[in-house]
């Protein structure tokens, strides 16, 4: 325990996955890492454990979660996959992609996973820890990022741990995430065609060269986690572009921009995107009334790190 009636936290060890293994089969939420940032887990099959999911972020109802698999075998019991589906599982599962597919009526699936859509969102994630509490809980686990509706995502246990406080049963504690961005989304659609919905770790360009080019059609419809216009916040101004910053701004760097915190004094992109949420996380804690950026490179990993801050500074 960390202090008066704060949520536990466990290394994710052995016993700490046993723990957090127990309290998920019995209904409970815990924070895990992931390759990309802390879920938030329950139990994808009870409507009560996925409303705890919802309850504890504060998450609008219409925004469907991810649902984290142990296999590619148990992911179509859940999902249709056609061959598109099957080549980018090979290709980056484990990883950090997550497809939206055709739900199966068979999946048993609480209904708020899917925010009453037809479609599911599916990853199985590379981190090690996630990876050992879906193969011995044998669940799928919806996974939301642990904290916050509209918040900065955490990167690090204590992240989460400020951001839910007691609203999560457990905290297994992985170190730092080591890509530090959500998962790239693909949505494949039933007419051969297919869609970018959110910028991650995995490049469009990765995707193209695999699937062709997608279709250029904006929906109104939220299919998937991270398309919201305002999200990721630190609960303060952020100005983009800013090569220097402002008495009242607290300045994230990037290459030869130093800033308070510099998410890449090479410049590399790797290295960003795993420092962004942190660098958010210093800023929403620090004495400065606003926030400033620096610019960021859009290529790439560039995309998902700017779109990501977009987000951020929307109002």
């Amino acid at each position: 325990m960390t202090g008066k009636n704060a949520t536990e936290t466990l290394l994710a060890d052995e016993a700490g996955i046993a723990k957090a293994v127990q309290l998920l089969k019995s209904g409970g939420i815990v924070a895990v890492p992931t390759e990309t940032v802390y879920g938030l887990a329950a139990r994808a099959d009870s409507d009560e454990a996925v409303a705890r999911i919802y309850e504890a972020k504060g998450r609008p109802s219409f925004n469907p979660l991810i649902v984290h698999v142990g296999s590619v075998q148990q992911a179509q019991k859940i999902a249709r996959f056609d061959e598109r589906a099957k080549q980018l599982a090979d290709r980056f599962w484990p990883g950090p992609l997550t497809m939206v597919l055709p739900l199966l009526a068979s999946s048993r699936l609480a209904g708020a996973v899917t925010a009453g859509l037809p479609t599911i969102a599916l990853r199985q994630p590379a981190h090690p820890a996630m990876q050992a509490v879906l193969a011995a809980s044998e669940l799928p686990l919806a996974a939301p990022s642990a904290n916050q509706s509209g918040g900065v995502s955490p990167t690090e246990a204590k992240h989460a741990a400020s951001s839910l406080g007691e609203a999560v049963d457990l905290i297994l504690d992985g170190g730092r995430c080591d890509r530090g961005l959500e998962s790239t989304i693909v949505a494949l659609r039933d007419d051969g065609s297919w869609q970018l919905l959110r910028h991650g770790p995995i490049a469009e360009a990765e995707l193209i060269r695999l699937l062709g080019k997608p279709v250029d059609v904006v929906t109104a419809e939220i299919e998937a986690p991270g398309q919201l216009a305002n999200h990721y916040s630190p609960g303060k101004p952020i100005r983009l572009e800013g090569r220097t910053a402002q008495a009242d701004e607290f300045h994230i760097g990037f290459g030869d921009v130093a800033g308070d915190v510099n998410l890449s004094a090479s410049g590399d992109l790797l290295e960003a995107a795993s420092r962004l949420y942190s660098a958010l996380h210093q800023a929403a804690g620090s004495d400065k009334l606003k926030v400033a950026v620096a610019p960021i490179p859009k290529e790439d990993l560039g995309a998902a790190i700017n779109d990501r801050l977009k987000r951020a500074a929307a109002t």
